[in-house]
């Protein structure tokens, strides 16, 4: 099992990190612009270092289908607050969320410490950007959609096998490219290129990943899989399905963890890590 460098961060086999996700868009799905402001958006992340998060996830671009963002909105959305955070924050480690090895260039200089491709590689210079800048990398697996698309009947032979695949192919091609390798996650990446049951699918088996060795970042905070599994719910009705996903993923040893509320997070996972240490 790797031991992830990120910054002057070092996070272990058995240690849990916690992702606080800001984001600069006006049209999240989750807080539907609240921190698209500047200094709302710096507001979040000390409340987010406040609750004990590790790592500040930044975006700058709705996952989900809407408003084209041109890679020059999504740098001035993002890279100013990465600057911001580093100078306010200097031993948080800061991610940012694209899949633009433009946009990835550009916050590297601001500070980043972590690029957190979420589509799964379409642009494969992101990992040249880690490399030169010797910053981390998150390869993810998305089913080879386009970004910001929603496919329609996509299917597996074994969504496993597949997530699995790609993740360690993206992982290991960037090693090749100069991406330290103490410095890469690999992430499936639940509900992009998947319905509900290959998300299921992938939470159940979630050890395969955790057993290629590769840290394992998981992203289900909210997210529309644990609404339909609990019977339809809305997004504010998903606090306590996230917890409990985010508690068997810690369990089968993820290792990052994106999240909406750190505190509850925090919480839940220093729980597991005293349940596991009791066993």
């Amino acid at each position: 099992m790797h031991t992830l460098r990120l910054r002057d961060r070092e996070f272990r086999p058995g240690d849990f990190a916690v992702m606080a996700v800001v984001n600069r868009t006006p049209d999240s799905f989750y807080d539907r612009g609240r921190t698209y402001g500047f200094d709302a958006a710096l507001a979040a992340v000390d409340d987010a270092v406040r609750a004990g998060a590790d790592i500040v996830d930044i975006g700058g671009v709705k996952a989900g289908p809407g408003d084209t963002v041109d890679a020059a909105e999504e740098i001035r959305r993002v890279a100013d607050l990465v600057a911001a955070v580093r100078d306010a924050h200097p031993r948080l480690v800061i991610s940012v969320d694209t899949f633009r090895a433009e946009v990835a260039e550009v916050v590297a200089q601001a500070g980043a410490d972590l690029l957190n491709d979420t589509w799964g590689g379409p642009d494969p210079g992101l990992a040249d950007v880690a490399a030169k800048h010797g910053i981390g990398l998150v390869c993810a697996h998305a089913g080879g959609v386009t970004p910001r698309t929603r496919p329609h009947r996509i299917a597996y032979d074994d969504v496993v096998a597949d997530v699995v695949s790609h993740t360690v192919g993206l992982a290991e091609r960037a090693v090749r490219a100069g991406v330290r390798e103490d410095a890469i996650l690999i992430d499936p990446a639940h509900d992009f290129g998947k319905n509900t049951r290959h998300s299921l699918e992938v939470g159940r088996r979630l050890g395969e990943l955790v057993a290629t060795g590769w840290p394992v970042l998981v992203a289900v905070s909210n997210k529309d899989f644990v609404g339909e599994t609990l019977g339809g719910l809305a997004v504010e009705e998903r606090h306590a399905g996230t917890l409990a996903t985010l508690a068997v993923s810690a369990w089968q040893g993820a290792r990052v963890f994106r999240v909406h509320d750190a505190a509850a997070a925090v919480t839940a996972l220093t729980e597991v890590g005293r349940l596991r240490a009791a066993r």
